[in-house]
């Protein structure tokens, strides 16, 4: 696979590498050093100054049943950075703008949830959020449009495969019905 890097963005024949969605992984140190090596650097004119990423939500005009499992993507556009993964749920994570929710978007997930941990290696990402994503959540329907919309944010970039979910490091006992 030939790849490229483009104001310290990674990039395919088919877009931004999951492995280097996000900074801090051996797997993408390893890469960026010896592609560094590789790719001449781009001039300050060829680096892109934003990126599109996309965030999943759900929309009830869309999904007239309501399934609670289908997200609809918007795109969004964020400053370039190596860290496209953590990017996207941020902007997820800021949930739907005012034109985006008069389009009928909306989503499950809490205000103020942070991110404390990003890691995408072989194919997993593996993310870590506060307890404010489980506070005052109930019901299988909001619990699964959570997890979809998670999902869905980062399973865009194509090399991560799965997507593991943790809130304060716990994996077992989170988002309950």
């Amino acid at each position: 696979m030939v790849m490229a890097a483009v104001a310290g963005v990674w990039w395919s024949a088919t877009g931004p590498s999951a492995e280097q969605a996000d900074a801090g992984s051996p797997a993408t140190d390893a890469a960026q050093q010896a592609s560094d090596a590789a790719v001449p650097s781009p001039t300050a004119e060829q680096r892109p100054h934003s990126i599109e990423v996309q965030a999943f939500f759900m929309n009830n005009r869309l999904d007239p049943e309501i399934t609670c499992e289908k997200v609809f993507p918007v795109a969004r556009k964020v400053p370039a950075t190596q860290a496209l993964a953590r990017a996207a749920l941020t902007e997820l994570l800021n949930g739907p703008t005012d034109v985006e929710r008069r389009g009928g978007y909306a989503t499950t997930i809490n205000g103020g949830v942070t991110i404390q941990r990003l890691v995408i290696e072989a194919g997993v990402a593996e993310v870590d959020f506060d307890k404010r994503l489980e506070e005052f959540v109930g019901g299988s329907c909001r619990v699964t449009a959570i997890r979809a919309q998670i999902t869905a944010t980062i399973k865009q970039f194509p090399t991560v495969k799965e997507v593991i979910i943790s809130i304060d490091g716990r994996t077992e006992d989170i988002l309950q019905p």
